[in-house]
């Protein structure tokens, strides 16, 4: 019998539905659309092969467009998104997952096989879905 614990991976706490945009469109484009898909963080799309992927959360709009008092038609994504990502492998132990957004203070991660994403990963997921299976595991 082993004691090996039981590893939670971040393909099985991951949701799947998240929404993206492309840099060149306005903030008030971005809130549109994470209005509409009642979420705070949107994923930045590649603009070729060899590009990466970027973030914009509400966060970042509330600091760089409201506080700032910008017309959210005048800037672009580009402008005050994250880029590159922070991103997460589907087979990462959540435990490792946790750690990552502890010591970068993340609030989402993509989650990139053969660099697509895949899925979207939060605190939330992690506990919520992960730590819990694992309590009533043990």
């Amino acid at each position: 019998m082993s004691n090996k614990p039981h590893v939670i991976r971040v393909k099985e706490v991951m949701k799947t539905d998240f929404g993206s945009i492309d840099g060149i469109a306005t903030v008030g484009d971005a809130l549109q659309k994470m209005k509409s898909l009642k979420t705070s963080v949107l994923i930045v799309n590649k603009r070729h092969e060899d590009d990466e992927y970027g973030m914009i959360t509400s966060g970042d709009i509330a600091r760089h467009v409201l506080a700032k008092d910008r017309a959210p038609d005048r800037v672009n994504v580009y402008e005050i998104m994250s880029k590159p990502v922070i991103s997460v492998h589907p087979e990462m132990d959540i435990r490792y997952c946790s750690r990552l957004f502890a010591d970068y203070n993340l609030v989402r991660a993509p989650v990139i096989e053969n660099r697509v994403i895949i899925g979207m990963v939060s605190p939330n997921s992690l506990v919520l879905d992960g730590l819990y299976r694992l309590f009533q595991q043990a």
